[in-house]
């Protein structure tokens, strides 16, 4: 991989966005699947690292800047690229996905999405990877996918694709998710390159459509769309907490892919590209 990423600079971003994820997920964690009222009434305004509420049934076990699956599973997916020196083998990620799974009871703790639940399991009883369907629409390609954009150059698009559709296979093959998990470690590969934000995010609904044509599977509506949207609000909206509340109401902050990633990256867009400040806003 020496000669897709070769630069200090180059290392410096991919150190800052995998530390960008963690820090994201640990402000997250404590108003984890909560509904935006209740985390007001909680907590008022999230701006540092707290610990899981023990009302939370998702986050009451974490204790303060302790990230959740999504970052755990974003190291599982880099420990199989390390094993494979960069190659994507979806059995070596599925094989260090089921290791965190099983080290930290993620199955009996109720930690993971339903569709890679159900695909991790089924790998785990033998069942061959091509047989199992996981056509569910839920975000966990996305959320693991960016130390695939650390490495991928997005020179070619189909084969960018197919990279993350492979990548994602193990828990998620529906065309909606790849098209998520696409947008997601498209956006990085270009920040890695050094993509102003203006150029990624205006080319984004374009590669979203294509990453979701390019096989479809599910009724799913256009993520292509919901981005579009998503950034509309933003840019139309009367300051942070009009866009933040019509994002929340009208695109949706949700597990499935058609809402997070289009209010992922909207939430880009709302804190100016400022990491910090988008952990903040997002939690």
């Amino acid at each position: 991989m020496s000669d897709i990423r070769p630069t200090n600079t180059a290392e410096n971003r991919i150190l800052g966005c995998l530390y960008g994820q963690a820090i994201g997920d640990a402000m997250g964690m404590p108003s984890e699947l909560w509904p935006k009222r209740r985390i007001i009434n909680h907590f008022g305004w999230i701006e540092r690292f707290l610990p899981g509420p023990k009302e939370n049934i998702a986050a009451c076990e974490f204790h303060a800047a302790e990230f959740t699956d999504d970052t755990h599973q974003c190291i599982a997916l880099m420990d199989a690229l390390n094993d494979t020196n960069g190659v994507t083998d979806p059995l070596a990620i599925a094989r260090h996905i089921l290791l965190w799974a099983r080290r930290c009871q993620a199955f009996e703790k109720n930690i993971l999405g339903p569709t890679s639940k159900a695909s991790l399991l089924a790998l785990e009883q033998g069942q061959a990877l091509d047989e199992i369907a996981a056509n569910g629409v839920t975000n966990g390609a996305a959320m693991r996918v960016s130390p695939l954009g650390c490495l991928l150059p997005d020179r070619n698009l189909d084969a960018f694709i197919d990279d993350v559709a492979l990548a994602s296979s193990p828990t998620h093959k529906s065309d909606l998710a790849i098209a998520g998990a696409v947008v997601v470690a498209w956006a990085v590969s270009r920040a890695i390159d050094g993509g102003t934000w203006s150029e990624i995010v205006d080319a984004l609904p374009a590669i979203a459509r294509h990453a979701q044509q390019k096989r479809i599977t599910t009724f799913s509506a256009s993520l292509c769309a919901r981005l579009e949207l998503a950034l509309k609000i933003v840019r139309n909206a009367d300051g942070i907490e009009s866009a933040s509340e019509q994002l929340y109401q009208v695109v949706g902050a949700g597990t499935s892919t058609i809402e997070s990633v289009p209010a992922a990256i909207a939430m880009v867009e709302l804190a100016g590209t400022a990491p910090n400040r988008c952990a903040v806003l997002c939690a």
